[in-house]
C-alpha cells in the first residue's frame, strides 16, 4: 500500500462542563447583633473568624456581601439553612442566591 502522507483522525473525548456555579450572598439589616452573623458564618459556612467578620463588615457597610459560592443546590441549601437558624433565634437575618456570572 502507498503512502498517502494522511494521518487518521483521533477521536475526541467529550468533555463534562462543569455545573454552573451560584453566589450565596449576605443581606445586611440593621437588627441581627454583629457577632451572631459571625457566628453563623464561622458555623455553616466554614470561614475562618478573621473572614467572617470581613463579609460581615463588607454587608454592613454595602448592604450585602458574597459569602462563597457553590453548586446550585449547595448554594440553596447552605442560605436557607443559614436564615432558618436566624429565624429559630429570633433575627430577620437572610442569605440569598444568584448565578455566578
Amino acid at each position: 500500500m502507498a503512502d498517502t502522507g494522511t494521518k487518521n483522525r483521533t477521536e475526541t473525548a467529550p468533555k463534562t462542563a462543569r455545573p454552573p456555579l451560584h453566589k450565596v450572598i449576605l443581606i445586611n439589616d440593621d437588627f441581627t447583633p454583629r457577632d451572631f452573623v459571625v457566628r453563623i458564618l464561622k458555623a455553616e459556612f466554614r470561614v475562618p473568624e478573621a473572614h467572617a467578620n470581613g463579609i460581615m463588615l463588607t454587608a454592613h457597610t454595602k448592604g450585602a456581601c458574597v459569602v462563597a459560592v457553590f453548586t446550585r443546590e449547595v448554594a440553596e441549601e447552605k442560605a436557607t439553612r443559614a436564615t432558618e437558624i436566624a429565624r429559630d433565634q429570633g433575627y430577620p437575618l437572610l442569605f440569598t442566591t444568584e448565578p455566578e456570572e
